[in-house]
Formats: structure tokens, sequence, C-alpha cells
């Protein structure tokens, strides 16, 4: 344990020796100058006295009150009912055996019939009903997440005259809580006559889960002015909403005051503090706080493992991933889903693959969460068939599971089962939100489904009450394009309801290339340089736009002007994995160990698609192809790829290629060939979306 005082004694806790003065070293945190000049709340900016005293947190705002005691408002005005005294009336006495079934609907998890039962009692009324019966209807509540239960057995409490006991005022408190009725519970905490540890815990931790770390900072302070102590859930808390304000800075305090008071070691107190130092910056901090847990559980590992992830460091979350799997922690469906994003992001099948199989080897088969996250991760890495069977075998779908499936069948060109996909769904009465219109839209727009994506898109607003974003027009400006509907695109534009952004020019000026309108081009263009000047793209589809058109002196003074602002492309490359290994190539490139049978093969390759009519072209520029790279034209890195996956592969097996950079003319029509020549399905994602190459043709229809 001197190791761990050591680390954090100097963080502003000098003063504190044997016990913790945590309010002052807190206020000193969030009244120090630097913290709030260098970090915005969103409040409006002006100067503080005690910060406390004039930050409303959001439940603020919303009408949460403080504990100052205050008038008791009307009858009327308050929204929870006050506990009263009842006039001297008959109390009946409801069945034992009525109370008793309730008790065990609730024990066994069947409170919907629990509730069912109670309104045997709400209709006969005026039952004196138990503690024990009540503390079931709570669970009942709680279980099912249902407002309007908590509203009716609460008001079934007050109107009876029932007296809780500290237990029960306690348990009254966390169902509000639990069903997410912040206003009342803050309500009842500030009515409740007497409140301990349990009670401060709730409805701190209830604000802390909807966003309101303020004041629950607020309410910690009191707390501790009270109690002078807190346990280990407590610090768990606010450790919680520390990294919801991303202050490490008093995150590192109350990991200070943890170890002081003894539970810097607790399991809750080591998970919040892996997920604070993670979310705040810092991952070295966040692994020596998981090296030092004296017992790493599956939460620990879960956390320090999405830490890496967080921060970009995939191999490393990968190789956490195994330590823990040989470790012998139980793995959780948490685990595997984190474990597939991070197969996404290496573009690794092989270890996707055995992220499935893990999945269900270890009974999480038909969880939703990973599931959902297969199929997205199968969708993006050219495996649509293998996402739609993960799709169809899952028992239970939620709109996130549709809006995967659906956007990965528009984004491998196959449009019309997209839209088949967007139609069961409605049929199933699922409700689709503006990311399905995003994914429908863009497989209409990659599919040249304008009719269908027209109707989509006016439906929105009329149907469904979406109102569209600036993506849905983007979608829809592509595809007045791809019709060479350019003044419907341009009026479309002028006609949104908000600022066109980046992506609707953006889109404008594909359109206006591919369709060789010179003026709405550069019209587009001078709207995107305003909006992203250092964006290289947008200078080299106008320069496209000016070589198709022969104004070779305006292209060339677009280039000098990407060269003064000194914009150049990294080194572009693609890759292959064959035999569980993903193989890199740049253009050009020389360093692989099969480099002369590589060339040898496009080489060939070139001998054959020229007798069905390929020309290389002289001269091509597109938005990820720089001037080194004209040079090798021929030997650019898809090509280098596509020989490479041929020459190691079985014969008709498909070949998929992943690219950092959007395919160039030329590869594209030639890739069209070798397809055709070879008999092999080509798959290649580019930055810009799938290329299903087979039989002489591409599912993009030569529009990219």
């Amino acid at each position: 344990m001197e190791v761990s005082l050591a680390r954090y004694q100097s963080i502003s806790f000098d003063q504190i020796q044997n016990s913790c003065r945590f309010p002052s070293s807190i206020h000193k945190v969030f009244t120090a100058k630097p913290l709030f000049s260098g970090y915005c709340f969103r409040f409006s900016r002006r100067k503080w006295g005690n910060p406390f005293d004039t930050i409303k947190c959001f439940s603020l705002e919303k009408g949460l009150q403080s504990r100052r005691p205050k008038p008791k408002p009307s009858r009327n005005t308050n929204p929870v009912p006050e506990w009263k005294e009842t006039k001297e009336t008959q109390i009946k006495t409801p069945s034992v055996g009525l109370c008793s079934q309730i008790e065990k609907l609730a024990l066994c998890n069947r409170y919907r019939e629990a509730l069912e039962l109670f309104e045997i009692l709400e209709l006969e009324g005026g039952f004196d009903v138990g503690s024990s019966t009540y503390d079931a209807l709570v669970s009942a509540c709680i279980g099912l997440g249902s407002v309007r239960a908590v509203k009716r057995v609460f008001n079934y409490m007050v109107n009876n005259g029932f007296k809780p006991d500290q237990y029960m005022s306690n348990r009254v408190l966390l169902m509000h809580v639990k069903c997410g009725m912040m206003i009342d519970a803050r309500n009842i905490f500030d009515e409740m006559p007497e409140k301990n540890l349990v009670s401060w815990n709730t409805i701190i931790a209830g604000l802390v889960d909807i966003g309101g770390y303020l004041e629950a900072f607020r309410l910690f302070l009191l707390m501790w002015e009270e109690f002078s102590d807190c346990g280990s859930r407590t610090f768990a808390t606010m450790i919680r909403a520390s990294a919801g304000l991303e202050l490490i800075s008093v995150g590192k305090q109350l990991h200070s005051c943890a170890v002081k008071t003894g539970v810097g070691e607790d399991i809750f107190v080591s998970c919040a503090l892996i997920d604070m130092y993670s979310k705040c910056g810092s991952i070295e901090d966040a692994q020596w706080v998981f090296d030092d847990m004296p017992e790493k559980n599956t939460v620990g590992w879960n956390s320090i493992i999405a830490g890496y992830a967080l921060h970009g460091y995939s191999e490393e979350a990968l190789s956490m991933f195994y330590e823990m799997r040989d470790s012998g922690v139980k793995m959780d469906h948490f685990t595997f889903s984190m474990i597939i994003r991070i197969c996404s992001r290496l573009a690794s099948i092989e270890y996707a693959k055995q992220a499935h199989a893990g999945l269900i080897r270890y009974g999480f088969g038909s969880d939703i969460v990973a599931n959902t996250a297969l199929v997205d991760f199968y969708s993006k890495w050219g495996r649509i068939e293998d996402a739609k069977h993960v799709f169809d075998r899952m028992p239970c779908k939620n709109t996130i599971s549709w809006n995967a499936v659906i956007a990965g069948y528009g984004n491998h060109g196959q449009g019309a089962e997209a839209v088949e996909l967007f139609e069961q769904m409605l049929r199933e009465k699922m409700r689709p939100n503006h990311v399905t219109f995003l994914a429908v839209l863009s497989a209409c727009s990659y599919s040249r489904l304008y009719e269908r994506g027209w109707e989509f898109f006016q439906s929105m607003s009329r149907d469904h009450k979406i109102k569209p974003r600036a993506m849905h027009y983007a979608c829809m400006i592509e595809l007045l394009g791809q019709e060479g509907l350019l003044d419907e695109a341009f009026a479309l534009i002028r006609a949104a309801p908000f600022q066109p952004t980046a992506n609707m020019w953006a889109a404008l000026l594909t359109a206006s290339r591919v369709n060789g309108n010179l003026e709405l081009g550069k019209f587009a263009a001078e709207k995107l340089y305003g909006m992203e000047p250092e964006k290289l793209s947008n200078y080299v589809v106008l320069m496209n736009i000016y070589n198709q058109s022969g104004r070779l002196k305006e292209a060339a003074a677009v280039l000098q002007t990407l060269r003064r602002k000194g914009l150049r492309m990294l080194p572009v490359c693609s890759w292959i994995e064959v035999n569980k290994r993903s193989h890199v190539f740049l253009s050009g490139d020389k360093s692989h160990v099969q480099t002369d049978e590589i060339y040898r093969k496009v080489d060939s390759l070139v001998h054959l698609i020229s007798k069905h009519g390929y020309v290389p072209e002289q001269k091509t520029l597109l938005p990820d192809v720089d001037e080194q790279e004209q040079r090798v034209l021929l030997y650019h890195s898809e090509k280098l790829a596509i020989a490479f996956g041929l020459l190691n592969t079985m014969n008709k097996s498909p070949l998929q290629i992943v690219q950092s950079h959007r395919i160039c003319n030329d590869c594209h029509n030639a890739i069209k060939l070798i397809a055709l020549v070879t008999r092999r399905e080509i798959v290649v994602r580019d930055a810009s979306r799938f290329h299903h190459f087979k039989h002489g043709n591409c599912s993009c229809g030569d529009y990219w």
C-alpha cells in the first residue's frame, strides 16, 4: 500500500492525515481557476463564487429541489403525494393468501402477474397491506421499469396511510430512481424525515446515472459533512461522476481518499478507477490500477480492454483479451461484443470467427448486443451472407440489429435486398429511426433506386415523424446526381431547412464531376473550400473536372494551390488476408518475399485483359492517388494484392481486398476485366464503398 499512497499522496491532499477532510479538497478542485478556465460545462460564461451556488445540473433545471427546507407547495403542484395521516376509518384486512401470492410471484420474477393481483387490492381499497407485500410490489415495479406501476403502488401506499420505516422509505426512493422518475425521487428524498447512507447513495447514484454530475457532487459533499464516512460503492459512484465530467484531477483525489479510507483495492472502486482513467486519457494509470487489483474479475478485465480499445490500441486490447481467456476468468457477452468491434478495426476475419465461436461456446449465442456486433462486423468486411445468417438466427432483434443488416446489404450494392429488409422491418412493427433511413437511402443511392429512395425520403416526416438530417439530404443529392438531375439536386440543397453541410456540397461536387458540369462543380468546390480548406479531396475532384473538360491551365492552378498549402496524400496501401495472415502492399512495392512472382502475375493479367479492350490510363487524378503513384500505374497496390491472392488461393475462391484509399478509374476498369478472365469474384472495400466485381461488372454501376 505504500506504493499506492506514494503515487496519489501528492495530489493536494497534504493536509489529510488520518482522516479525509473531503469537502475542502473537492471544493478546492471545483473552485480552482485553472480547472474552470480550461473546461466548458456548457453554462454561460460568468465569474463564479462557490460554483455549487450558481451551477445547475440538468436535473435541477427539470425541477429537482435543493436540500434546504422550504415551504411545502400545495397538493396540486407537488407531483409526489405526501405521506399523510388517515381519518379514523375501518381498515379492512386483506386475504393473507392474496398478499402471500403477490410476494411469491415477485420472488419468482413474475412481476406482471404480481401487479395484476395488486389490482384486486386497488379496486377494493382500504386494505391494511403489510411491508413485505409492499416490498414485493416495489420489486415488481423495478423489475418492469414501469412508471405507471410506480405511480399506482405509491399512490396506494399514501392513500391507505402506510407508515414506512427507514428500510421501506429507501425502497420507495430506489423504486423511483430505478424507473427514471428523478424529479419525484428528489422530492421524496427531500421529504424523508430520516436519511441514512443508503438514502444518500441511492439519490446520488440516480443523479450520476442521468448525467447530473455536479448536483451529485453537491449532495456528496453534504453527505460527507453529515456522516464523515462513505462506503466503497459511494466512492465508485463519484469516480464515475468524475469520468462523466472528464475531470481527472477530481478522480485522483477520490482515488487518494479511497486509499486512505481502506477501500482503494475494493473491486467496485478499482473498476470505476480503470474506467475513469481510461476516459480521462490516462491509459497508463488505468493499467496501473488494473495491475494492482488483488483479484481481477470480469468487469475489471472488460474495463481495461475497453480502455485500450477507446484509445485505438486495438492490438493491445486483443492481447489483453487473450490474457483474460488464459487467466480462467469468466467472459461475458460484453467481452465478446468488444472483441468483435476490435476485430472490425483490425479487419481480421479470423479473429472475429474465433470470437464468434467463443460467443456460442460460452452460452451467449442468442445475446442481442453481441450478435448485432457480429452482423455489423461481417457486413463491413464483405461477408454479407454470414451477416444475414447471424441475423436470421437471432431470437430477438431490435432496431440496431435491423439497421446493421440493412446497411450491410446497401453497402454491398444489394439495394433491392436492403429495401425488402426495410419493408419487412416495418411489417414486423419495428420502429425505424434516423439511422434506419440513412441505411435504406444509402442502399437506394448505391444501387441507383431513385424512385424508391425519393419515396422513403418523403415518408420520413410524413409517416414516421422523423425530420430528415443533412446526411439524408446528401444521399438524395447523390441519387439525383446519378440520374443526371443536377438542377434538382441544387434545388434540394437550397430548399434544406438548415445550412448545407460539407457532405451535401461534396455529394453535389461528385455529381458534377461524373456528369461533367464544370460550372456547378466550381460552385460546389468553392463552398467546400470555405468549410474544409485543408481537405485534399475537394481540390483534387475539381482538378479532375478541369482535366476531363480539357481545362489544363485551371487544373495546373489547383495543383499549385495544393503545393502552396503543403497538402499531400499519405502513402496508400491495400491488404489481403490469406491463410490467416494479412499481407500489405504499397503501390510499386517490392518488399514482399514473392515480389518477382507477383509482378510477373500482374504483367500476365494486363496482357490477358488487353485482349478484352483494356488500355492503361496515362493520367488519372483521384483524391487518394498522388503524383508518385502515377509512375507506377500498372503496379498499384490493389493490383499487387489481387495478383498475390490469385497466386496463393484455390481456383474459383473469391478474393477480398481492403484499401485505405478510393479505387482509381484505371484499377476499377482493370479489376472488372480481371474478374472476367479469371472467373473469380473480387470484392474490394475502398474508402468509398464495397465493389463486387463479377463477370466483368461492378456492383457500384461505375458511380463512386
